[in-house]
């Protein structure tokens, strides 16, 4: 059985919200559910009646309540939510309108910033008149390539208030990376930066925003907002405004909000776009406004009191998360830049001073602290700190470990999966669940998970592919521009009819009732057609002596699969026998023959996306002839030449 690392106190249980949500379902419906389990297996069996309880609870704010919570189960895809129901999203998320901070910057050690509840929704509003002079209207697009700062918030309020459809892109990605994004969707009004901040060097970016903007035909208006200068240089960008100068007209006291449907599209959600041009993925009103608020409230158990700090850029759906948290009237830090500089205890030193109680953040922010060997606890004092919430990719058991260790004994740590395509966790903990060293804490509310092998059975203690038997809120609208659904119905529900397929390889543990992922189905080795998940290699490899990262792909090798593993080694090192024969042994040993690679090769450096996910995708495609491209969404696109030099001299005719 897996190392237990933490079991909630009672008092813990007692003060969690999924508790009192649970007291108010036994109210309701007359029941006696005691447990996690008892009140997720009633959230699977009594779908409308949980989802009706999850909008009473979290206090949905609407116009019109829906008449009915689902129309029919049995359509998977296909099923209408919340029918009849009129509601806005930034009057859900505007709820304060006092002097309590809801928004607290730092752009690295460089800019600083707050703002009230009060301020934000008089920005909002100011923001929201001019979009309206300038012809925003219902169902428009409005995009941001911006930082991860305040005016960024008020920018997708702004327009969201009119029933405008929002997206994003970080302003750290590639112009080229952008235009795939922001072309399909035809966006009417631009929302950007002069430049940004990272590792404490100042980028002007005002060539790539032009662009961007030259190959956006559509756009009606660019809205500069100076982050590096008080005034930069717009007139070589067409259409260009200083989004000061708009806003400096006079008090709005009142947003007139546009009221829709549920199954309106609010907000087009980006896939990475690694293997070719990105999905622009969209997402109801509905879907995102009531499983955000269950994320929210049952899962990372926030309330007014809590200051909450997430480690996300405007690319990654966790930045639209922490959006949504303001409705919970408590104070969002937003941190742009890089989360290790000046050094690795920035975050931690931030924690301390605005008395942090909420962390979100991916795996390589921990393991980034954990390889430094900081000990967080022994140099800031995280009293404050009651959860950690990680996303994002794989976290090894070492890395549960470290946080209970090195960080805080007392703290509820939820490792949680889902993303960009279902808005929040499919995977996820509550507060009154334990923690198991390697293991997210199981199914969330709400979404009938399981794991299927090949021939679509439920499996435990055996890796397989992870599905949701059930439709929930937040299934995507569709894909922009696939009209006849084909690309759609062939990424979610083409493996299993009528089951949503995640992409996902899980183990799902009998003995607790946890999940441990190992990658990325489309990322999975065959060789000799047994199935090995990325993270079954990765968590061997990455232990022994010398080695600091890894990646590993499936190369196609005379009719079978080959496994290849690539790895980084600690400076100064360089790939001997001996230790290619360490890493043999290794994974031979402590996992299966299957498991050790055809070729162990060395690089300098392992490609990740700009949320620090591995990218074996663009590797993949290297070893086996095919072209990256998107190279704009790779934090690191110039280590991909030692990938494509090896696969010329050492891989190709071997």
């Amino acid at each position: 059985m897996a190392k237990l690392l933490w079991m909630p106190s009672e008092e813990r249980k007692k003060e969690a919200k999924v508790t009192k949500f649970m007291d108010f379902v036994n109210k309701r419906y007359n029941l006696k559910l005691s447990s996690y389990q008892e009140l997720y297996d009633w959230s699977i069996q009594y779908i409308p009646e949980f989802w009706e309880a999850v909008w009473d609870f979290c206090k949905v704010k609407a116009l019109k309540k829906p008449e009915k919570i689902v129309d029919d189960l049995s359509k998977f895809p296909g099923a209408k939510w919340f029918i009849g129901a009129r509601l806005n999203y930034s009057e859900n998320v505007l709820r304060r309108k006092d002097d309590h901070p809801a928004l607290i910057f730092y752009g690295e050690t460089v800019k600083r910033g707050k703002m009230t509840y009060k301020e934000l929704y008089e920005n909002v509003a100011k923001m929201a008149k001019v979009l309206r002079q300038l012809g925003v209207e219902r169902g428009d697009r409005v995009v941001g390539y911006i930082p991860n700062f305040m005016e960024g918030i008020v920018a997708m309020l702004a327009s969201c208030s009119l029933g405008a459809i929002w997206a994003s892109c970080g302003i750290e990605l590639g112009p080229d990376a952008v235009i795939d994004r922001f072309s399909q969707i035809e966006p009417k009004v631009l929302f950007t930066v002069d430049g940004y901040f990272y590792k404490g060097k100042a980028f002007d970016v005002m060539s790539n925003v032009k662009k961007v903007v030259e190959n956006l035909p559509f756009l009606q208006k660019v809205i500069v907002i100076p982050y590096l200068k008080e005034k930069p240089e717009i007139s070589p960008i067409p259409k260009a405004l200083f989004y000061h100068e708009l806003l400096s007209g006079e008090k709005v006291d009142n947003i007139e909000f546009e009221y829709l449907s549920a199954d309106d599209p609010h907000i087009i959600l980006f896939s990475s776009g690694t293997t070719g041009k990105p999905k622009c993925i969209v997402h109801s009103l509905g879907g995102t406004v009531v499983v955000h608020f269950k994320t929210l409230c049952l899962h990372y158990d926030l309330s007014e009191k809590d200051v909450m700090l997430f480690i996300a850029s405007p690319s990654w759906m966790v930045w639209n998360v922490q959006v949504s948290a303001l409705a919970t009237g408590g104070t969002l830090v937003l941190y742009d830049g890089n989360p290790f500089y000046p050094d690795y205890g920035r975050i931690w030193e931030i924690i301390q001073n605005e008395k942090v109680t909420f962390l979100g953040c991916g795996a390589g922010f921990i393991l980034g602290c954990m390889q430094a060997g900081i000990k967080p606890k022994e140099k800031f004092d995280l009293s404050s700190l009651r959860t950690i919430f990680q996303s994002g990719s794989i976290l090894p058991e070492e890395g549960f470990e470290w946080v209970y260790t090195a960080v805080k004994e007392d703290l509820y740590f939820n490792s949680g999966l889902g993303g960009t395509d279902v808005q929040g966790g499919i995977i996820e903990g509550t507060p009154i669940q334990p923690v198991y060293a390697g293991q997210m804490a199981g199914p969330a509310l709400g979404f009938a998970t399981k794991v299927y092998d090949e021939e679509g059975k439920p499996i435990f203690d055996k890796p397989g592919e992870l599905v949701v038997e059930k439709p929930f809120p937040s299934v995507p609208l569709y894909f922009w521009g696939d009209k006849d659904g084909s690309r759609f119905m062939e990424t979610y529900f083409g493996m299993y009819p009528n089951i949503w397929r995640h992409g996902d390889y899980i183990i799902h543990h009998s003995d607790t009732g946890g999940m441990t992922a190992l990658g990325r189905s489309d990322n999975i080795l065959k060789p000799a057609g047994v199935r090995i998940g990325p993270a079954e290699i990765y968590n061997i490899v990455e232990k022994i002596e010398g080695i600091e990262d890894s990646v590993v792909v499936g190369q196609y090798y005379k009719g079978d699969q080959r496994i290849i593993l690539f790895v980084k080694l600690k400076e100064g090192l360089t790939l001997t026998e001996e230790l290619k024969e360490k890493i043999k042994e290794e994974l031979r040993t402590k996992a299966s023959p299957r498991h050790v690679p055809a070729k162990i090769l060395q690089v300098p450096d392992i490609p990740y996306t700009f949320n620090l996910k591995k990218v074996e995708s663009a590797v993949w495609n290297i070893v086996n002839g095919r072209p990256v491209t998107n190279r704009g969404a790779i934090i690191n696109p110039s280590c991909l030449q030692y990938f494509e030099k090896l696969t010329q001299e050492v891989l190709k005719g071997d």
